[in-house]
């Protein structure tokens, strides 16, 4: 089995965070993966807005549960201590997509290096706030973006999960 399907093999939702910063380097490993994803018409459209900032990432985390419907404290984000936002201008007609493509890719590199990530969804109705206003302003970004999806990274603090079996039935030729 060659190194990339097996990261892809092993790769899993990590759901419970260690507060621990992963170092700046691995943080930038992440982040030239998720530029490097293939994009509609070569644009590159996407927009990565690491967040390491514990105060805004804690309103950040605040905005997603109240839109998710949680109570309490619960943490969407499950304690990791970067968020990765991945947005993209609204005129883009890939912009979607090509975020998929991008937070697909920084999961795998998070895989790769140890460290651990869980898509995390709710971006596009925080970026229609006053939230994601604030954002594009702290980032000095101009213009209309799309919220696509977050990607929670940080060192996991809960083992591997076991591989599960795939679905039948998934795959079909037509010769």
């Amino acid at each position: 089995m060659s190194k990339l399907t097996k990261i892809i093999k092993e790769r899993r939702s990590v759901r419970k965070f260690s507060s621990l910063l992963p170092s700046k380097n691995l943080i930038d490993e992440v982040l030239e993966a998720g530029i490097y994803a293939a994009s509609g018409r070569g644009k590159q459209a996407p927009v990565l807005i690491s967040i390491t900032n514990k105060e805004l990432r804690d309103t950040i985390a605040e905005e997603n549960r109240k839109i998710g419907g949680w109570e309490g404290d619960f943490d969407p984000f499950y304690g990791a201590p970067i968020i990765i936002l991945v947005i993209a201008p609204k005129d883009i007609p890939t912009a979607v997509y090509d975020g998929s493509l991008s937070i697909g890719n920084m999961m795998l590199k998070a895989q790769e290096l140890g460290l651990g990530s869980c898509w995390i969804h709710r971006a596009k109705e925080e970026m229609e706030s006053e939230l994601g206003k604030e954002i594009l302003d702290k980032v000095g970004l101009k213009g209309d973006y799309i919220g696509i999806g977050h990607l929670a990274l940080g060192i996991p603090d809960v083992p591997p999960e076991p591989i599960p079996e795939r679905l039948p039935d998934r795959i079909f030729f037509i010769d």
